[in-house]
């Protein structure tokens, strides 16, 4: 029963795909910005061009916002909503936004935890480039790449990977309707993290519309700016239309196992040595961690097969207890509905699904953590903090091999050396007036774990993201660094101010800005 939970509310946090309803917008209202209209329709369709007034702009702006508290009418909105089907239509809308004062955020998932891809904490004119209709995904067998259009969700990308080959995968996140773009530009992990690292240093070219609507590639953008893109966070430094990634080597037969533990079965035990020992494991071999109420789901996939598996788990982790009977071998492709549904039924229905029928009210935090915990800590998670009313779920990603080899200036994602595991804090509630609780559980159990994780700064992933950590002031039309260190540092360390310099190169007006946008620091000599 316990286990049934877990998977539900993992199903949650993932959300499921949305769909994009064929409808024209009609002809936008030009009532609020007719210059900025009137320019887009020179070069784009009008029945890509939504405006607030449209009939069909509620349903585009609702269609990827996955967290319910950003649909509410206190959110600042965009103006208009942007649905380019080629590069030139982002070239324009960045063009004719630069012309006559509009800004531009952009959105490709929708799993913007904060929402800042298309919404504003402040009153603000701005438009929203939904890249839900470029999602072409082009694979090279031969060369083991593929292009992927940044709209794509993951899923689309891994099924593509394996209409080529059932032996080639992409090491992005676990859930398959995460959008390519935005998971891509923060770094991207998932079960294949100890084996090939994050996804970002796993890209090898891209195709960006810089601030001026240029477009560039990793040759004309330079290092510094193809360094950015990959890792320092979506939209700051331009929109990449498309990625070019490297495709990996995976056997053909890999295995999966889910054993839940509960506190009564010996959990915190478990937990207290799997600190130790998860990040130790050879590479082809990830146990992550679901935490609900007092149960522990150890989830992990491996690289061979269950013969090789079962005498690796019984010599270096035999307190789980894992034998032969909890087994699952399938192939790569068929892991990743796997691990996240829990069952492989349809390849297609799991992983090209864009229904999006469930979108809860959600809250979530992170932490990385570099010394073990105490056992005392384990035993108050599990017996106090993961029982309080309001209380979420906690996951555990273990670090080590690829992912801590890689050094922390090779891309922005900083979190290499000495990680031991992250943690990820996700809450869900499911009516605007009920989340009181969970939010007050979300900032109480944050702010009991800071002994424990990391310190100076004490960091975060940058996928997470979360307001609370900090926003940028913008002061004559520019985000100050010193606003945007406070943030920055915890998301990046010490790669912030490299970040910060590339953007007062390539952004020094600060087009492309959010509320947690790289602010551009100008050099001089």
């Amino acid at each position: 029963m316990a286990n049934s939970r877990t998977l539900a509310l993992v199903l949650l946090f993932c959300s499921l795909a949305s769909s994009w309803e064929v409808a024209f917008s009609y002809f936008p209202s030009p009532a609020v910005k007719e210059d900025f209209l009137g320019c887009l329709v020179k070069e784009i369709p009008p029945r890509l061009l939504y405006a607030k007034s449209s009939p069909g702009y509620p349903s585009v702006l609702g269609q990827t916002i996955r967290n319910s508290r950003w649909s509410s009418p206190d959110n600042v909105k965009p103006l208009y909503i942007i649905t380019p089907t080629n590069t030139s239509h982002i070239q324009s809308a960045v063009v004719c936004g630069r012309r006559y004062d509009v800004r531009i955020r952009v959105r490709s998932g929708g799993h913007d935890y904060e929402g800042l891809s298309y919404r504003s904490l402040q009153p603000e004119n701005f438009a929203v480039v939904d890249l839900n209709l470029m999602r072409a995904v082009l694979v090279d067998g031969k060369a083991r790449t593929a292009w992927v259009d940044s709209g794509a969700q993951l899923g689309e990308l891994y099924y593509a990977i394996s209409k080529y080959s059932r032996t080639l995968a992409f090491p992005a996140g676990v859930c398959p309707t995460i959008g390519v773009g935005g998971n891509l530009a923060g770094g991207g992990f998932g079960m294949l993290l100890r084996k090939y690292g994050i996804a970002a240093e796993n890209v090898i070219d891209v195709k960006l519309v810089d601030a001026n609507g240029k477009l560039h590639d990793k040759k004309s953008m330079g290092d510094d700016h193809f360094w950015a893109v990959r890792g320092g966070g979506g939209e700051s430094f331009g929109i990449v239309v498309s990625w070019q990634v490297k495709l990996l080597p995976v056997p053909p037969t890999v295995t999966i196992f889910k054993i839940p533990k509960s506190v009564s079965e010996g959990a915190v035990d478990i937990i207290n040595k799997w600190q130790l020992v998860a990040p130790q494991l050879p590479a082809d071999l990830m146990i992550r961690i679901i935490a609900m109420g007092p149960m522990a789901t150890f989830e992990a996939m491996y690289l061979g097969t269950c013969k090789t598996l079962t005498p690796m788990m019984q010599s270096k982790f035999p307190e789980l207890g894992m034998n032969a009977s909890h087994c699952n071998e399938m192939s790569w492709i068929e892991s990743i509905p796997f691990v996240h549904l829990g069952h492989r039924d349809s390849l297609e229905g799991d992983l090209l699904n864009r229904n999006n029928t469930f979108k809860p009210f959600a809250e979530y935090k992170s932490d990385y953590v570099y010394e073990p915990f105490p056992k005392s800590v384990w035993e108050q998670i599990f017996g106090t903090w993961l029982v309080k009313p309001g209380a979420g779920i906690m996951i555990f990603d273990p670090y080590g091999a690829t992912i801590s080899a890689t050094p922390e200036a090779a891309t922005p994602f900083p979190h290499r050396k000495g990680v031991l595991f992250n943690i990820q804090y996700v809450n869900y509630w499911f009516a605007p007036g009920a989340g009181a609780a969970p939010l007050s559980w979300s900032k109480e159990i944050y702010n009991y774990m800071e002994p424990y994780v990391s310190k100076n700064p004490r960091q975060a992933y940058a996928n997470y993201r979360d307001i609370d950590l900090g926003r940028n002031e913008v002061v004559n039309g520019v985000s100050t660094y010193s606003s945007g260190k406070v943030w920055g540092q915890k998301y990046f360390k010490g790669n912030f101010e490299r970040l910060a310099i590339t953007k007062g190169k390539v952004d020094p007006t600060d087009y492309f800005r959010n509320e947690q946008s790289i602010p551009p620091l100008i050099q001089k000599f």
